[in-house]
């Protein structure tokens, strides 16, 4: 006989707990615990087990995919959707997630359910005039019960769910955006998209802290997480892919924000052909795709405790570039603001661009220009030496399809694409200077 039984649960990572908690001993939150109703039975299950198989009987499935219409997006996806898979869109509130889905709702072929938890039809509507999309196979279906959303999925090809965090089960006390709520929804949702070998995308808010709203659990149940990341005030936006059990998450698709919506941005560059004092150029690796950036560098005297800000670069490496450059070149750093930016919104993740942010703090520094037809690519190391970086015949064959001319690097490469300068020691890249 089923009997009532207390039972508390952390709102920010699922931990449950018989009596109520101020701080979670599982995530350190504090104030994150909520009564739910739950009945304790002692009745068995009567199912089958699963038979177990030898790795070797099993037959290798192949994954069958199909274009969103956006090649950008097919390319973060790893070549196309794939049938009954469960995708988790997140990014900040504004950065553009539901105009995204709505482009790729315009672009499919496929008959579409757009579950609009958050915004009126007549909103959407506004949207999708904007971004010329009129796609007579998408419907839009304005529903916040799972159970009335459960049942009409079978009549679709593909779903997506605007946001998940807004949807919830009639069968759970707790309110919409809970864990119990946002585990409940996407079970559900996994369940009927392998069941039914339906595509389902959901739209996940994120955190200030940088993660989805609500459960960790969410990225872990899904099949895929996308992130779509861009500053509001710009208008270049990254779709970056963290887990994918259907291909690589090294891939990026790059879209840029218009006045007719968003659009694909793989052609845009990210650097300007005129020398200017304080700018040199790099070429980084996103994944497989290499990207020509501009590093801007403002080298400024002191008149109190020296400034260090960056935006697209570490702070934390910047500030160790600095004190290389005090001991190694005896430049007086320690009397100088210093200022990096990476245009176009663009982050460097890798320490490729080290070289070409040393360059271009020079260049500010001695009030002298680089020449626009050099790039600089290498990583420099704590003793100075200027080391290689993977790929490097990649990164100049794009920079001599851009019309790059000369490049700066720690060895020579294999491939003779543009004329090319050996540095390996940051002393040695004053000289060339």
């Amino acid at each position: 006989m089923a009997k009532q039984k207390q039972i508390f649960e952390c709102q920010a990572c699922g931990y449950q707990s018989g009596k109520w908690m101020g701080k979670c001993p599982s995530c350190n939150e504090w104030d994150s615990f909520v009564e739910l109703s739950k009945f304790q039975t002692t009745q068995k299950t009567t199912s089958t087990p699963s038979k177990i198989i030898p790795i070797d009987e099993i037959e290798e499935i192949e994954v069958e995919r199909f274009s969103s219409g956006i090649d950008e997006f097919d390319r973060v996806l790893g070549g196309g959707i794939v049938p009954g898979s469960l995708v988790l869109i997140g990014g900040s509130p504004g950065v553009g997630k539901s105009t995204l889905m709505l482009k790729m709702a315009s672009s499919s072929n496929k008959k579409i359910l757009y579950v609009a938890g958050e915004e009126s039809p007549g909103q959407i509507k506004l949207r999708a005039n904007r971004l010329n999309s009129h796609n007579p196979n998408l419907y839009l279906f304005p529903e916040l019960i799972l159970e009335n959303i459960m049942s009409e999925i079978k009549n679709y090809e593909l779903i997506i769910i605007d946001s998940i965090q807004t949807i919830y089960s009639e069968k759970i006390t707790s309110a919409p955006g809970s864990v119990s709520q946002v585990r409940e929804a996407t079970f559900e949702l996994m369940r009927i998209a392998k069941e039914l070998q339906i595509p389902i995308f959901i739209i996940g808010h994120i955190t200030k802290e940088g993660s989805i709203a609500g459960p960790r659990i969410l990225e872990h149940m899904v099949d895929t997480v996308l992130y779509f990341e861009g500053d509001a005030s710009r208008e270049i936006r990254i779709l970056r892919g963290f887990k994918n059990r259907f291909g690589s998450t090294s891939e990026i698709g790059i879209f840029e924000m218009t006045k007719h919506g968003i659009e694909s941005a793989k052609n845009k560059t990210f650097f300007s052909k005129k020398p200017q004092i304080g700018s040199a150029i790099t070429v980084i690796m996103e994944g497989t795709r290499p990207l020509i950036i501009e590093v801007q560098a403002l080298v400024a005297e002191s008149y109190a405790n020296p400034k260090r800000s960056t935006t697209g670069y570490e702070l934390n490496r910047l500030n160790m570039i600095l004190a290389l450059l005090e001991k190694k070149l005896n430049l007086p750093f320690n009397q100088y603001d210093v200022f990096i930016n990476i245009t176009g919104g663009i982050k460097i993740t890798e320490p490729a661009g080290d070289l070409a942010v040393i360059a271009a703090i020079l260049s500010s520094f001695r009030d002298r220009e680089i020449s626009k037809e050099t790039i600089f690519i290498g990583e420099v190391s704590l003793v100075g030496d200027i080391r290689d970086v993977p790929s490097l015949d990649i990164r100049l064959q794009e920079a001599k399809n851009l019309g790059f001319k000369k490049a700066i690097t720690p060895s020579k490469p294999i491939e003779n694409h543009l004329k090319t300068y050996v540095v390996n020691e940051v002393e040695k890249l004053v000289d060339w200077m």
